[in-house]
């Protein structure tokens, strides 16, 4: 299972991040964003170690603006986190992996999905609320199972220290890795850098 951090924007806590066994950091340009990682420079991001993947997070910007911040900070994936199109999807996968986000909260939800599988590296599911995620909820797991489309996905919303047996219980054949952001935080875009460490520690251990 793939672990992937989101939301960081703090260059010591970035260096702290470096440190942990994740395999993806995620940095978010949406200015009305709490977590907004634009004060960031090319430094502050290139000190992770190769194997940690950096992920730049965007909602509804235009290809020109992705594409800044793909060249500015040398990113490996994008993530799209609002009502991107199709052809804007497919534009940019053919240059770098795209994640594609979708807000979900019952098994219909995954229809939404079907356009996008040729067009797309991977998809992530987030809890459906009015905000671009980063909310801190989760969204009834089990409706996962409904889920039969050809991407692996990302599970995101909410997730906590407390869920590592909720996550152990997924057994879906797509199920790639999860998202940590709001709940590891002791504030918007600040990571608890001991908390994720126990985490990712007990959720090993958990597995093996």
């Amino acid at each position: 299972m793939k672990i992937k951090v989101c939301g960081m924007k703090n260059p010591d806590n970035i260096k702290e991040l470096a440190k942990l066994p994740i395999d993806f950091m995620g940095m978010i340009f949406y200015e009305k964003s709490p977590r907004f990682a634009n004060e960031l420079t090319f430094d502050d991001v290139n000190i992770l170690p190769p194997y940690i993947e950096k992920v730049g997070v965007f909602v509804n910007a235009g290809k020109d603006y992705i594409m800044e911040k793909v060249n500015k900070y040398n990113l490996d994936l994008v993530q799209l986190h609002g009502s991107e199109s199709v052809e804007l999807c497919k534009e940019l996968n053919e240059t770098i992996p795209v994640i594609k986000a979708f807000n979900v909260a019952d098994a219909s939800d995954f229809e939404q999905t079907k356009s996008y599988e040729e067009v797309c590296s991977y998809f992530l599911f987030d809890t459906k609320t009015p905000q671009h995620g980063g909310s801190g909820q989760k969204f009834d797991w089990q409706i996962l199972d409904s889920y039969t489309g050809n991407r692996y996905f990302f599970l995101s919303g909410g997730i906590s220290s407390e869920d590592i047996d909720d996550i152990k219980k997924i057994q879906h054949p797509k199920f790639y890795g999860i998202d940590l952001n709001s709940r590891f935080e002791t504030e918007p875009g600040l990571k608890d850098i001991k908390r994720l460490q126990q985490f990712i520690k007990t959720l090993t251990y958990e597995q093996d």
